[in-house]
């Protein structure tokens, strides 16, 4: 008799996450990153419909956290729900539809990705440039940016190195909304 009506296949799960060499070995034995692969193999065990994870990428190569985001986002996309607490911002750029901020037990602000960059960014462009064999920038207001005649006129005259919009970072986000500088 099974506790669970629904199973994953166990194999395919340790085999994606490259674990299944190792389903012999004490899980004392592995590294903190084999233990964070095999605690996302864990979550998906059952086939829930629901997954609470929890810095999911923390301590992961990039090839494995690649992995790991992969797995969750097919999770995602198969109609499963996903709450992931991380302070980790490029994990949340990928990974999350919404974004809720908590600030000492409080929700602070809930949007989209978009939203938040669009509410916190800068409407501006920068262009750095080649000009008498050094690099110079130019930075332009968003609004009328095909209007502008020194923006077009770089453009049409000027070696581009960089072309810059004044988004900001979930980071840089984050630590607006909670204080907390992750550097």
């Amino acid at each position: 008799m099974q506790f669970y009506k629904k199973t994953a296949d166990v194999r395919a799960l340790l085999e994606r996450v490259g674990l299944w060499e190792y389903r012999d070995m004490k899980v004392g034995e592995f590294s903190k990153g084999m233990k964070v692969r095999l605690n996302s193999v864990r979550a998906m065990l059952n086939a829930p419909r629901v997954l609470f994870l929890d810095e999911v990428t923390n301590g992961l190569d990039p090839k494995n956290a690649k992995i790991i985001k992969e797995m969750i986002t097919e999770f995602r996309d198969g109609g499963g729900t996903v709450f992931l607490t991380t302070h980790l911002m490029n994990d949340v750029e990928q990974l999350c539809g919404r974004i809720a901020f908590c600030v000492e037990g409080e929700i602070h602000e809930i949007a989209t990705p978009r939203e938040l960059k669009l509410r916190y960014g800068k409407r501006e462009v920068k262009v750095e440039y080649l000009e008498d064999g050094a690099t110079a920038q130019a930075v332009f207001p968003l609004e009328g940016i095909g209007n502008n005649e020194e923006f077009r006129a770089i453009l049409g005259t000027k070696q581009i190195e960089t072309i810059h919009s004044g988004e900001t970072s979930l980071e840089e986000i984050f630590i607006i909304m909670t204080g907390v500088d992750l550097k």
